[in-house]
């Protein structure tokens, strides 16, 4: 079923040759668009495509993967990011990451989100920092009440697609964030160049993304969550780097971040994930912070003169 997906190069750098490395029992490749339909949401083991590693810059990504039609189809019914996680994780997760950002960089400008999904950061942003704007990308107009809301008055401009960022005017950003949204794109290169054109001379962009290089992703095998329909390429700190200096950046910094999840729901993927078929688990839903893989980015442009 080949013939009716996108075959791709490497998006890091663009070479073709490259090596498989992870399969699930059943090849996404291998099935057509109209039955992975039906494996596109939830967290349950399902077929991926195929992740090959780059012979040259060593990333790890899909050569076989959804045209942009088929993921506009696709994501047009999803909901928000990590919707069944209790809300208190959720805006536990993202302040720290966010109080994680106000230390680094500055938080006046122009605030930029690629994908700010319910606006957890957004919310904090606008409550924390100076800016005198924001710019929000998201596809799902459902939430953007929610989103204005969260910028709480200030001057804010929403628009639905993600890879096109020209109204934002260039060098105005004092700080861009894109949470799990990178690995979601089929061009990083090019978004992350576009974000580089935006930043003013000191500002400083945030990325979440899997660590495809964390123990957990060894332990876990072709088990690992992040390996899925939604993701065309997972990174290492390795590839990030790599990533953001053929964007254009310099002084990038990756740190391991620390997620909060419910004891149960944290049991429950792991079960899962191990192939049990299991619906509940008598455990507590109590949020703990747990360092499971994922890994923030920090990327910045030179301060003016």
């Amino acid at each position: 079923m080949t013939a009716e997906f996108l075959h791709r190069p490497c998006p890091l750098c663009g070479a073709a040759d490259s090596r498989e490395e992870a399969h699930s029992r059943r090849r996404a490749e291998a099935l057509g668009f109209a039955e992975l339909r039906g494996f596109w949401s939830g967290l349950k083991e399902k077929p991926f495509f195929s992740y090959h590693r780059c012979a040259d810059c060593g990333l790890l990504f899909n050569p076989v993967y959804f045209h942009d039609a088929q993921l506009a189809e696709l994501y047009a019914d999803m909901a928000p990011n990590m919707h069944i996680v209790a809300d208190d994780s959720i805006i536990a997760t993202q302040r720290g990451y966010f109080n994680r950002a106000a230390e680094l960089a500055p938080l006046t400008g122009g605030y930029l989100e690629i994908g700010p999904d319910a606006g957890h950061v957004v919310r904090e942003a606008a409550a924390v920092g100076d800016f005198d704007h924001f710019w929000l990308f998201e596809p799902n107009r459902a939430i953007w009440d929610a989103l204005r809301s969260a910028t709480g008055g200030k001057p804010t401009i929403l628009q639905p697609e993600m890879d096109d960022i020209s109204v934002v005017p260039d060098g105005s950003v004092g700080l861009a964030v894109m949470i799990h949204v990178l690995d979601h794109m089929l061009d990083p290169l090019a978004m992350l160049t576009q974000i580089r054109a935006k930043l003013a001379p000191g500002g400083t962009l945030m990325i979440v993304t899997h660590n495809e290089k964390s123990l957990l992703r060894k332990a876990m095998g072709v088990r690992w969550p992040p390996f899925c329909l939604q993701h065309p390429e997972v990174y290492n700190p390795g590839t990030m780097r790599a990533l953001l200096g053929k964007a254009g950046f310099a002084d990038v910094a990756v740190e391991r971040s620390l997620n909060y999840f419910p004891i149960d729901f944290l049991a429950l993927n792991a079960a899962w994930a191990l192939g049990l078929k299991v619906d509940r688990l008598p455990l507590p839903s109590k949020a703990v912070g747990v360092r499971l893989g994922n890994i923030q980015t920090f990327a910045r442009t030179p301060a003016a003169g």
